[in-house]
């Protein structure tokens, strides 16, 4: 008789398995879960289905594995190119992200392996996380790729990367875009008596729009930029994105939407961001007013005629055509170099020997001269030359190429009947336009006698017009002693002084009611940020987020530039209201609305700042603006 053998199992694996699978969550993704770009519509979504990680297709056979809000927004990928349909996602059982491409090899993976992995998670906050247990031992928020989202913190020496473009968050607080890693084109940072100081600065985008800096440091955090449409709407998606044009911008979006909306561009000037169209390519804009990259003329071809953006290159190289070569020339353009000039390749010439100079130097590649006070010539001599050409380039460039230059073509006319009409309905506009600037000049002088002279009994018609005559002349107008004798009702009224300069007396212009009790200091800087905010060219007026933090104190104010009119300037008023809820009841020098009630960005003070100017104009001279200041 056989003697039966007893056997044990321990089913403790077992039931530590069955108690996991109990309790897992229904978004955790366990270890050999596999998603397969053959298969778009699979996904591993988040518990709010807000996102999801899946193949996005780019091409006909082409995706991109990423996380995306919505169907199609991205906002993290592991690798920044492309793979083919025949990859996939796999969560090995050993803890290791793994994306493979259809010929089998590794593309990207975690090195999370004997981590002791058991799941992952897609977070409601769009952060990718992969635990041992409840602990997090890999997520995708400290991997940055080219996206910044809500509750996710960019510390100091992180790097969001889009092609050869960089945007970094500087141990001092300042933010910088970079080219190739090394040509710092566009900064935004605090002032050097805030800067010093801080400890361990980290950037942030609040979900209403708010992009900020916050420090042990710092008392509260500093606002940097705010989104065009921040703290409105149903509740939008909105993040900070390096965009592959080198160019970083706020963007709100929607779930149902497949689209994003930009709210806020840190470059405002798309041509001046470094090397935006490549070697050899001229950034200008089209009549949409949009950026568009082309060669400097018919001599040289697109390096891919598909995308402009990759430069030019010559027909024949100037090696090839010794003794041949000559300099195109190109107007109100301006060109920049890598690696950049040094002081010894700048020269003060005029046009002449600073094209003729780079003609002869064999190493030269192209020559710029600036039509301003300098009388600067910049001779290029390196590989890499890109363009910027605009009619607002005070300036001019050559550059070389083998003869005969070759220009490109003008735009296209319909025929000679048509370009003449085009002339006349130019000239008509002209003439209009002009005649249209005459007439508003002549009505806006009367309204200003009018509200100025007619009310006032010591000036009568007759002093009245001689003061237009002088304010419209810009000439100082002789009275005669008996209407002045009688303008100042027999000398006894004192009607104004005469002099030259500037009298600085601050304290006349401050509200009468707060007596002596204001901050000089906050006064002041009132004064120099409205000096700001009407600049002439919308260009130099600051960010609404600037001009809280130049009120504030925390951002050192600059010297603002004179004032220089043009004919046609005939005068501005703007008035900025700043309290705890930040308002602005006309704001030329910000586009975007002001801080709301909720923001943690509040004025240093509980009181708060009126300020107007009204600029009078005189034609030719320099603008005098008066301003009215109350601190309440």
């Amino acid at each position: 008789m056989l003697k039966r053998e007893k056997y044990t199992v321990d089913l403790a694996p077992f039931l530590c398995l069955f108690i996991f699978l109990c309790f897992a969550d229904a978004a955790d993704v366990l270890p050999g879960a596999v998603l397969y770009a053959s298969n778009p519509n699979q996904a591993w979504s988040s518990p709010n289905n807000d996102f999801s990680i899946h193949f996005l297709p780019i091409s006909a056979s082409t995706f991109s594995l990423c996380i995306t809000y919505g169907a199609s927004i991205p906002i993290w990928a592991p690798f920044a190119g492309e793979v083919d349909g025949k990859s996939s996602f796999r969560f090995l059982s050993d803890g290791n992200l793994r994306l493979i491409n259809g010929s089998g090899a590794v593309v990207w993976e975690s090195n999370t392996a004997h981590l002791g992995v058991s799941h992952a998670t897609l977070e409601n906050s769009g952060n990718f996380v992969l635990k041992n247990g409840s602990v997090s031992v890999w997520h995708s928020f400290e991997h940055v790729a080219d996206t910044l989202v809500p509750s996710q913190s960019f510390g100091a020496g992180s790097v969001l990367t889009s092609g050869s473009y960089s945007f970094r968050l500087n141990r001092n607080g300042n933010v910088t875009l970079k080219w190739n890693d090394s040509i710092v084109y566009w900064t935004l940072g605090l002032n050097s008596s805030v800067n010093d100081n801080l400890i361990n600065p980290t950037l942030f985008l609040q979900e209403i729009g708010i992009l900020s800096l916050s420090d042990a440091s710092l008392s509260r955090p500093v606002t940097m930029a705010y989104s065009s449409d921040f703290g409105e709407g149903n509740n939008p998606f909105r993040f900070l994105k390096l965009d592959n044009d080198g160019n970083l911008r706020i963007y709100s979006a929607s779930k149902d939407s497949n689209t994003a909306t930009v709210r806020w561009t840190g470059v405002r000037d798309q041509c001046e961001v470094y090397g935006y169209c490549g070697n050899m390519g001229i950034c200008s804009y089209n009549a949409t007013g949009s950026p568009t990259c082309s060669c400097p003329s018919k001599n040289f071809d697109l390096v891919d005629p598909s995308d402009s953006r990759k430069g030019c290159k010559r027909k024949i190289e100037i090696k090839d055509c010794p003794g041949n070569a000559t300099l195109l020339p190109m107007n109100h353009t301006r060109f920049f170099t890598y690696p950049p000039e040094t002081s010894s390749d700048v020269y003060i010439l005029g046009i002449t020997a600073c094209r003729s100079n780079c003609l002869s130097g064999s190493s030269c590649v192209a020559s710029t001269i600036l039509a301003d006070v300098t009388g600067q010539c910049h001779i290029k001599t390196s590989n890499f030359v890109s363009g910027y050409q605009s009619p607002t380039i005070p300036g001019s460039s050559f550059i070389k190429v083998c003869s005969p230059i070759e220009p490109n073509p003008l735009p296209p006319l319909e025929g000679a009947g048509d370009y003449k009409g085009w002339r006349l309905r130019t000239w008509i506009v002209v003439v209009l336009a002009a005649l249209s600037g005459l007439l508003g000049l002549v009505i806006f002088g009367g309204i200003v006698w009018w509200s100025c002279f007619s009310s006032n009994p010591e000036f009568e018609g007759a002093y009245a017009q001689y003061i237009l005559l002088e304010y419209a002349s810009g000439t100082p107008v002789q009275f005669s002693y008996k209407s002045l004798r009688k303008a100042t009702k027999g000398f006894q009224v004192k009607l104004g002084s005469g002099g030259f300069g500037a009298k600085g007396n601050v304290v006349c212009i401050v509200d009468k009611q707060l007596g002596d009790k204001f901050d000089i200091e906050q006064a002041m800087r009132v004064i120099q940020v409205s000096f700001w905010c009407i600049q002439e060219q919308p260009a130099l007026r600051p960010m609404m987020g600037k001009v809280v933090q130049m009120l504030e104190g925390i951002m050192q104010i600059e010297k603002p530039p004179l004032f220089k009119a043009s004919r046609e300037d005939i005068g501005g008023a703007s008035s900025i209201c700043v309290s705890n809820s930040i308002r602005v009841r006309s704001a030329p020098c910000a586009s975007e609305p002001a801080l709301s009630s909720s923001s943690t960005m509040q004025p240093s003070s509980p009181s708060s700042i009126h300020m107007s100017s009204i600029t009078r104009v005189d034609p030719e001279r320099y603008v005098t603006p008066t301003l009215h200041v109350t601190l309440t």
